[in-house]
């Protein structure tokens, strides 16, 4: 992949957010033999952003494979990590998948559950552009926040 194929921009404003640099960070530890080491971030993020044309070349039933899988994970370990940086609590993602792409996210601080996502069609998962991933990462995690905040006790166990 060229750099000017890339449908991020390196002066993307989103790639300074905090969210982009924890996903960036997310991405690097599920790099077990050190590919994205010499990367630029916005090449680690580019698989993420899925466009309506990008889908349509994805096949409709399909399995999705590990690198994929890898990706969802990617995405709800950081929501957590920025869940725990928020609250100062420990924010422990739980992913069930199955073979066929469907399955839950939930996200767990405490015995409180504070995210639970459907997931479905895993293997076309991604978002329009990584703005909208953003915005989708800060819903759930305002969410989040406001619901330890609304029962701190069980957060807190």
């Amino acid at each position: 992949m060229s750099e000017a194929a890339l449908a991020i921009s390196e002066d993307d404003p989103v790639l300074e957010t905090d969210f982009a640099k924890e996903m960036v960070r997310q991405m690097r530890a599920v790099d077990t033999y050190g590919t994205y080491d010499n990367w630029p971030v916005e090449r680690i993020l580019e698989p993420f952003v899925l466009t309506k044309e990008k889908k349509r070349e994805i096949p409709v039933i399909g399995d999705p494979d590990e690198i994929t899988m890898s990706r969802v994970k990617a995405l709800y370990n950081a929501i957590s990590a920025m869940i725990e940086k928020e609250c100062g609590q420990m924010a422990v993602p739980m992913i069930n998948l199955t073979h066929e792409g469907f399955g839950r996210a939930l996200i767990t601080v405490g015995k409180l559950v504070v995210m639970d996502r459907t997931l479905r069609d895993v293997h076309r998962f991604g978002f329009p552009t990584l703005s909208k991933m953003k915005d989708e990462a800060d819903k759930l995690l305002s969410v989040a926040v406001e619901i330890v905040g609304q029962h701190p006790k069980v957060a807190g166990m």
